[in-house]
């Protein structure tokens, strides 16, 4: 038996998915509205400040947090593209479908306190900004 293929969807509202598709009687007919994926988890970018500047990292959450369902239904017309996963990616998506049931679900932070920037650290900021945009050319659009 062939290895499920690890994808990467891409749906209309930006989120970006990886999940594995199910086959056969498992998934829904190819002519209909609907498609079904198995353990579904949201890539989200999370940016973090380092020494030398920004740069993101990537988290893997459960994309249906409020749920026990492991196979969830979309409508095709909201998805954009789906493409394969890389091996990096593939590898991370399945260490962590192998605790799906017990991945966390979100909890508010009761704890977390807004913090106003020092102004070096606000200036820091700025001129980082500022270089980014002198780097832009001719803005892109969508």
């Amino acid at each position: 038996m062939q290895k499920p293929q690890v994808k990467i969807i891409k749906l209309i509202n930006g989120d970006d998915i990886v999940t594995v598709m199910p086959t056969g009687e498992r998934q829904l007919p190819d002519n209909g509205p609907l498609i079904r994926l198995d353990k579904p988890l949201q890539i989200k970018y999370v940016p973090q400040m380092t020494p030398m500047g920004f740069r993101d990292y990537i988290a893997l959450i459960r994309w249906t947090n409020y749920t026990n369902d492991k196979v969830v239904t979309i409508p095709k017309d909201k998805i954009m593209t789906i493409t394969n996963a890389s091996l990096e990616m593939s590898g991370s998506y399945g260490e962590i479908i192998k605790n799906y049931d017990n991945l966390d679900k979100p909890k508010r932070d009761e704890k977390y306190t807004q913090k106003e920037f020092t102004p070096e650290e606000n200036k820091k900021l700025n001129e980082i900004f500022r270089e980014l945009d002198d780097e832009e050319e001719e803005p892109t659009l969508h």
